[in-house]
């Protein structure tokens, strides 16, 4: 297999974006603790959830607060655009809440919802990620859910075993309001994990998968 990496110099700018609480940590939580263990104090990380209760704002920002410990910098956003609504009520908001965060915050990696997804408020989010962020590398991050919209992911990120771990344990722990979802469980995360580490021959036999829709070839180093 064919494989990326960050080449500029450090430090190394990524953007999280999810339409809910726990869409972030569910989608890209393990590679988000993988960069910041390969990348020690070089990670600049904005967090950004668009819609959250009282309740569900209180978990999503203590989880990003927890994801996010090792970062050099990081800045987090909670806000509240109606769960369920985006296309209808606030799609025209939360493009102009992008094009202005394009402006404050250039990324080197940005994390989003993959077009694909099923869920309203996913696909327009990532959307608009790609209406924003024109000249960027965007990595579409999958959530597993009843629509089973699943698709075949390009791009492979292995895990250890340990990272895997550390991420569901997170999950169970800091979003509590969850747990009665018959999905929401240690077992589906550790099962698509599992999945996609055997796709692209992991050798923890563990990781997470993205879509990546665009990839520029800059010819050999120099």
């Amino acid at each position: 297999m064919i494989e990326l990496a960050l080449k500029k110099p450090p430090p190394y700018r990524i953007l999280c974006l999810g339409s809910h609480a726990d869409d972030i940590e569910i989608g890209c939580g393990g590679t988000v603790l993988k960069l910041l263990d390969d990348y020690q104090g070089k990670i600049i990380a904005r967090w950004i959830v668009l819609s959250a209760s009282r309740e569900r704002a209180r978990e999503a920002e203590n989880s990003a607060e927890t994801f996010l410990k090792e970062a050099a910098e990081k800045t987090v956003a909670i806000e509240n655009f109606p769960d369920s609504f985006f296309p209808y009520h606030s799609g025209g908001e939360i493009k102009n809440y992008m094009h202005q965060l394009s402006r404050e915050f250039l990324p080197d990696l940005i994390f989003t919802h993959c077009r694909q997804d099923l869920h309203q408020d996913h696909r327009l989010v990532a959307e608009l990620t790609w209406n924003a962020f024109r000249d960027h590398w965007i990595l579409e991050y999958e959530i597993p859910k009843y629509d089973a919209d699943l698709g075949t992911p390009n791009v492979f990120v292995p895990l250890s075993e340990a990272i895997c771990r550390t991420k569901i344990d997170y999950l169970l722990e800091h979003f509590k309001s969850q747990s009665q979802r018959n999905w929401f469980s240690g077992e589906t995360f550790a099962a698509l994990h599992r999945l996609r580490g055997i796709e692209c021959n992991s050798p923890s036999g563990y990781a997470e998968a993205f879509h990546c829709r665009k990839i520029i070839w800059s010819g050999p180093s120099k």
